[in-house]
């Protein structure tokens, strides 16, 4: 995981730092003998996009369609139905978040601090930036968010790409250079600064309100990194986020109010419904908590060891990938192992995303969107 750092004149400095949860290597998984389903995990359709791509994305699935970018600034937009493509375009410049996206438009951030935003496979404006960020843009009601890395938030008309306004929030000088929260509740733009969970109104920036997730601890910079990671899950008005390394919680984002918050050290995010709430340890223990309460319903360690993507939770099953292209259909009831299925790829650049009636589709590393269906 790489970490920026951000100077008080909010200059970034980036250096490598490999975070692992207890700082040396991995123990070799357990083997996990054949498994006997009753029907197996479905390929549907597979759609290349053509580069490699190393940083995580949150796809969206929005009108039967989701779009995805790769490193050096092609951007697709397929229909999940098939896996046919809507429209592509190449940006020829290297990206540094995946897409935010709409139904229609797409924004996507490059390397050289510019925010771009297209539609039909067409640039329809960009807009020069005064800092990098790591989150994808959120599109939403006519404007389009910006988290960025020296913890600014920025809005922009979606017509004429005109800045709105820019709300400057104090922070601790490291920031995670990973997908951040930022996302609409209601008429309410909520945003992850550090360890906390911020409500914002979404016309002018005025902080409507401001809860502790989690707070930073430790002797030294590093070890008080607790940045809210990509993505949350939301339930009517609650809200579940994890803050790296450190904690899982939820909000009630109607009141404001912090429901529970419980120590989890994991660094993907998390998914689940109106009855538990699922995350994977960086251990590859796969935990979880009653969303109402937080009390621990199950641990399963049977993907212990294994680099695990963030759970999607469904009807049928809760689906997670591992580093080595495997995917898992875990049960909802106890986290034992249901089913599997090996994929061509050995690492996802994406956590597992839910269509219709069952199926899913995730992203891998050498830029392959791949679509199933759970039996």
């Amino acid at each position: 995981m790489k970490v920026v750092f951000v100077t008080r004149w909010f200059f970034i400095l980036v250096f490598g730092v490999l975070l692992t949860a207890c700082g040396a290597s991995r123990p070799k998984p357990a083997q996990i003998p054949p498994l006997k389903a009753d029907k197996p995990i479905q390929a549907l359709w597979q759609f290349k996009m053509g580069d490699d791509i190393s940083f995580v994305q949150s796809l969206q699935v929005v009108q039967d369609r989701l779009a995805l970018t790769s490193d050096k600034g092609k951007i697709a937009v397929v229909n999940v139905r098939n896996g046919q493509t809507e429209w592509r375009y190449e940006l020829k410049t290297a990206l540094s978040t995946g897409a935010g996206f709409d139904g229609e438009h797409v924004a996507a951030v490059t390397l050289n601090n510019e925010l771009v935003l297209l539609k039909a496979g067409k640039v329809l404006w960009r807009s020069r930036l005064t800092s990098q960020s790591y989150t994808h843009p959120l599109i939403a009601g006519e404007r389009v968010f910006m988290l960025m890395a020296d913890r600014s938030i920025l809005a922009f008309d979606l017509a004429s790409g005109e800045r709105l306004w820019v709300q400057q929030r104090p922070g601790e000088p490291l920031v995670l250079k990973q997908n951040g929260v930022l996302m609409p509740f209601q008429n309410t733009l909520l945003v992850g600064l550090g360890g906390r969970l911020t409500a914002l109104n979404p016309d002018n920036g005025q902080v409507k309100w401001d809860v502790p997730v989690a707070n930073p601890r430790g002797i030294n910079d590093l070890e008080r990194l607790v940045d809210l990671v990509a993505k949350p899950s939301r339930v009517a008005n609650s809200v579940c986020v994890r803050a790296f390394q450190s904690q899982v919680g939820c909000v009630d984002a109607l009141r404001g109010s912090v429901v529970w918050t419980r120590a989890s050290v994991g660094s993907q995010g998390v998914d689940g419904n109106d009855k538990m709430l699922i995350g994977t340890e960086s251990n590859g223990v796969v935990q979880a908590w009653s969303r109402s309460t937080g009390d621990r319903l199950w641990d399963s360690d049977r993907l212990k060891y294994r680099e695990l993507t963030g759970p999607m939770f469904t009807a049928k099953g809760i689906v997670i990938g591992d580093s080595g292209g495997w995917l898992y259909l875990l049960s909802a009831s106890d986290g034992s192992l249901i089913n599997r299925v090996q994929t061509s790829s050995d690492g996802f650049a994406s956590t597992p995303t839910a269509l219709a009636e069952g199926g899913f589709v995730v992203l891998t590393r050498d830029g392959l969107l791949q679509a199933y269906q759970l039996p």
